[in-house]
């Protein structure tokens, strides 16, 4: 049994409570919900295990299984919200990884006990001396989380508005198909003539309907699906890509061998001249390979004739 799966205060388990919900605090200590709310019953606790004060509106559902995991990314997500500059606040890319080395060094150290009221100490040190900072960054990234919700939600929009265009035109081609049923059902019931022209008749006024009815080309889009303009900037966002002249397209031609002596059989024509007689045939697995006795053969009768009528210096 998972020892991460136990309280380890009511010693209750996921085997015997499936609805159970461990909790985790600062600490990274799991407490199951019930115990949670037993302990703080009186509005105060500590950890069972280490004695750390708690708060209540600390405990928050495990989400890993592993606490030292959950601990780490709680401290990460809290650490990151104070230590939140940007590299274009730095004179140089070296200051900025010196700045991540020293983020990283403060997190480790509050997950593993490292040095943790002088690591605090820094901490206190840093929100006071850059508070400005802080909440700038704060209010940049919250509006960035607006922006981006926004574009989900126009994308949302338009697909159902696309979902609830379909849907009705559909609703209206069946509506038609069955009233011109109908109609064809009438006018054979009620009329004397000849019932194959009489489905003509129907047939033939249906069609311009049909063609009426046919979607139509639709318009170039000026946007993306997700409300970025195409052709347009927008902070944080690459405009798309402009298509660009790749030329004529490509001609295979077939490579000619330069041989200055006499040609070469066909590789058709190899078993009729007998230059396979003396050659060892393909075996299964040479043959699956995709390799034949006359690609070698034509090879070797290509090297044997070229250059046999190549006179230096001559006119050839």
């Amino acid at each position: 049994m998972d020892d991460e799966q136990v309280c380890p205060r009511c010693k209750t388990s996921k085997y015997r409570n499936p609805s159970m919900k461990l909790m985790v605090n600062v600490c990274g200590h799991p407490l199951c919900e019930n115990c949670v709310n037993l302990l703080f019953a009186k509005g105060s606790g500590t950890c069972p295990q280490c004695d750390v004060p708690l708060r209540r509106n600390g405990f928050r559902v495990q989400l890993f299984e592993d606490a030292t995991v959950e601990k780490d990314i709680d401290i990460r997500r809290r650490i990151l919200r104070e230590f939140n500059k940007q590299e274009e606040e730095f004179a140089s890319l070296r200051q900025y990884n010196d700045y991540l080395e020293d983020v990283e060094t403060i997190i480790y150290n509050l997950a593993n006990g490292v040095d943790v009221l002088a690591t605090n100490k820094k901490i206190e040190a840093y929100k006071r001396d850059n508070r400005e900072s802080i909440v700038r960054n704060r209010a940049r990234g919250r509006n960035e989380e607006d922006e981006l919700d926004e574009i989900l939600q126009l994308e949302n929009e338009l697909n159902e508005e696309r979902q609830r265009d379909e849907h009705e035109r559909l609703l209206a081609e069946r509506r038609q198909k069955v009233e011109k049923k109908e109609a064809l059902i009438d006018e054979l019931m009620t009329s004397y003539g000849d019932a194959k022209r009489i489905v003509a008749d129907h047939t033939r006024a249906a069609e311009p309907a049909a063609e009426a009815a046919a979607p139509r080309p639709r318009a170039k889009p000026t946007q993306f699906s997700s409300g970025v303009r195409i052709g347009g900037a927008r902070v944080g966002v690459l405009a798309p890509a402009v298509p660009v002249d790749e030329g004529e397209p490509f001609v295979y031609e077939r490579p000619t061998l330069p041989m200055d002596g006499p040609a070469p059989p066909e590789p058709e024509r190899l078993a009729e001249a007998g230059y396979l007689t003396h050659v060892r045939l393909a075996g299964e697995a040479e043959r699956a390979g995709g390799y034949a006795a006359s690609l070698g053969c034509l090879r070797a009768v290509q090297e044997a004739m070229a250059g046999l009528l190549f006179f230096p210096g001559g006119d050839g």
